[in-house]
């Protein structure tokens, strides 16, 4: 079997992650346990989960001038991304301020930094995309250059998966060329104004869609094929911060190895769950095997 080639579009933030016995409340302070600094961002997540997952990976984005970005190229290399194409912005690199309770779940604050400058794709940008099988891309850079990385994508043939991450509008002409849309509840409250009841709604927008819902598993909705719901694999919950990378990353490579998508949203479902049993972001990131071994189609 061909190695899938994955272009992911995206942020690349450093994670400042505090872990606590709970969340505070807005306008109280409570003491954490531990304190972690490790490489995120949406993209740079979906990038190395892409790679672990067993695809070639390019990654399309920019870093800034600081200690964090030199950390982050350091990082995505290592991991087997092929940064070639990485900007460096002078000024800091984005950063996201992350709190861990102890269920699992987090509250997240992102600031772009150099994503923000991430605009205005090249003529060797786009063809790396175009090169590609799958384009993956988030919303956590400018719409702007999501959007013409998504058209670019669409006159060579390549699938693009877009996560609509964070929750924000999207333009039409995005939608119009995305594949398969892939979104949380809160996310698809923000594209529909319908959240879990009502995933079909997504069909509205684009062709096939998965409508993500943590513990209760997923929604895999198609206009060709009736709605299929995938539970989500049961396992101790850790921190469920990266959980969201590692299922839409292993969902572009199962897609671009050729696999039914309903099929592929198992495969997702699972690497999702092996995702949530370690702390961190890009370290929790499973690799294949990790997946394979969670997926109930085994």
């Amino acid at each position: 079997m061909r190695q899938t080639r994955i272009a992911v579009v995206g942020s690349a933030n450093m994670d400042l992650v505090g872990i606590g016995a709970a969340l505070p409340r807005p306008g109280e302070t409570v003491l954490g346990d531990d304190f972690v600094m490790l490489p995120g961002g949406k993209g740079a997540n979906q990038a190395v989960a892409a790679v672990r997952a067993g695809a070639s990976c390019v990654f399309l984005g920019a870093i800034g001038s600081d200690s964090f970005g030199v950390t982050l190229r350091a990082r995505m290399t290592a991991a087997g991304v092929d940064t070639g194409h990485l900007r460096v912005v002078y000024g800091p690199s984005g950063v996201a301020l992350v709190m861990v309770g102890g269920a699992g779940e987090n509250a997240i604050l992102v600031t772009p930094g150099a994503n923000a400058a991430f605009t205005s794709p090249t003529a060797d940008e786009l063809s790396a995309v175009r090169d590609a099988d799958v384009l993956v891309a988030q919303l956590e850079v400018p719409v702007e250059t999501v959007t013409e990385a998504a058209l670019a994508a669409r006159s060579a043939g390549t699938r693009v998966v877009l996560n609509a991450a964070p929750a924000r509008s999207v333009p039409a002409e995005l939608l119009a060329a995305t594949d398969l849309l892939v979104v949380n509840e809160p996310e698809a409250q923000a594209l529909t104004g319908r959240g879990r009841d009502e995933p079909a709604a997504l069909l509205d927008l684009v062709p096939r869609a998965v409508l993500t819902l943590g513990g209760d598993g997923a929604w895999y909705v198609d206009r060709e094929r009736p709605p299929t719901h995938v539970p989500a694999v049961p396992v101790d919950v850790v921190d469920s911060t990266a959980a969201g990378d590692a299922f839409t990353a292993a969902l572009a490579v199962a897609w671009g190895e050729g696999r039914d998508l309903a099929d592929a949203v198992r495969w997702a479902a699972a690497a999702g769950a092996a995702c949530v049993r370690k702390l961190g972001a890009s370290v929790a990131l499973p690799h294949r095997a990790e997946i394979d071994e969670l997926f109930p189609g085994g």
